[in-house]
């Protein structure tokens, strides 16, 4: 095939672009310029689309043999991933930049650009597999495994999507890396949010948002706690830096329940109230027959996967959780997998709006 490897600059997806010219395909390597200003963004160990990730994917290139180029994509990372994360935010809600990353950068504005081109396909360096039945799983390597940020993609989409190193661990990637003589083979993995370059996402968000004052409440009794510069500096299940006034009567912690942009109000209270069983999610990706499923659930990335009943209606998920979730954010994705003898299967998934105890939901 003539492909197109995505190069981040990192170890995983130079090793990727090599495994797929060794294979034989004819490859073509591009380097995606992220940032109006990359020097803003994160660097080193924290960065993924940086003036030196730029360099380093450009080093992998020449060491393959593959022709490199570098597209400036800046506008649409801003439009898509950065001001998406910013309006997610401002109304209540806790999105995933690098989900919304892979699905309107790399698998759409990417993918259609390179198929425009004459290219069969796009090759990255995710840790997921595709199966001989072009459905997506799990990785073989659990604790690197991405299928959540990818999970939605089309099948369109994964048709033309080549993943080599589903089948390797992290530690083979690297051991390879340095065998075929790429230097970013002992580079650091990229962390947090790449245009976020202190980390202080809070901080970002009020410099893009500005101060909000509102009131923090007791969820149960409707008490006015303390207040806050901006709601969006809150997430569900959070209990630092909440400077509540009030104690609890118990003294046990508070944890952030809900958040109301209309209102303006954080809504707290004990661990337990934060339990739900019962999750609500739309724009639904499926890619089962069967529109009622027992399969597992993750509703975070790298978060704990529990047993569920799935039904779809419509562009509406429902998910019946076997046992109580915490800090379950609308926002997020919850991505349904199918248990197999090949590995776990991505049925689809939808991003979460609501989530409640079963009674609540029901009332």
């Amino acid at each position: 095939m003539r492909v197109l490897a995505a190069m981040s600059g990192g170890v995983d997806s130079a090793v990727a672009a090599a495994r797929a010219h060794a294979a034989g395909h004819d490859v073509t390597g591009v380097h995606l310029a992220l940032a109006r200003n990359p020097q803003t963004y994160r660097t080193g160990a924290r960065g993924c689309c940086t003036l030196e990730d730029s360099r380093d994917a450009r080093r992998a290139a020449d060491v393959i043999g593959i022709p490199f180029y570098v597209w400036d994509m800046a506008e649409q990372f801003h439009a898509n991933v950065v001001d998406d994360f910013v309006a997610e935010y401002a109304a209540g809600r806790t999105p995933n930049p690098c989900l919304r990353c892979n699905e309107k950068i790399k698998f759409e504005a990417v993918l259609d650009r390179a198929v425009a081109l004459g290219f069969d396909a796009v090759v990255t360096g995710h840790h997921a597999r595709l199966g001989a039945d072009g459905l997506l799983r799990r990785s073989v390597d659990e604790g690197k495994d991405q299928s959540y940020v990818l999970a939605v993609l089309t099948r369109a989409q994964l048709d033309r999507a080549v993943f080599p190193l589903g089948d390797s661990t992290k530690a083979q990637v690297r051991e390879e890396a340095a065998a075929r003589g790429l230097a970013v083979a002992d580079k650091p993995d990229s962390h947090d949010i790449c245009f976020i370059a202190d980390g202080d996402t809070k901080g970002f968000l009020q410099r893009q948002l500005g101060d909000a004052p509102g009131d923090i409440v007791d969820g149960r009794t409707g008490e006015r706690l303390g207040s806050h510069n901006g709601a969006y500096g809150y997430t569900i299940g959070q209990r630092k830096g909440l400077d509540l006034r009030v104690p609890a009567a118990d003294g046990r912690p508070r944890y952030v329940l809900s958040i109301t942009p209309v209102t303006n109000t954080v809504t707290v209270g004990p661990r337990e109230d934060l339990e739900v069983n019962e999750v609500i999610a739309s724009k639904v990706i499926w890619h089962s027959d069967s529109t009622q499923v027992e399969c597992d659930v993750q509703l975070r990335a790298h978060g704990e996967v529990y047993p569920a009943t799935v039904t779809i209606e419509g562009d509406t998920l429902t998910a019946r959780l076997e046992t109580p979730a915490r800090g379950v954010a609308a926002g997020q994705a919850i991505v349904a997998y199918q248990r197999s003898p090949e590995g776990d299967i991505v049925l689809g998934s939808a991003t979460i709006t609501a989530a409640a105890p079963l009674a609540a939901s029901r009332a």
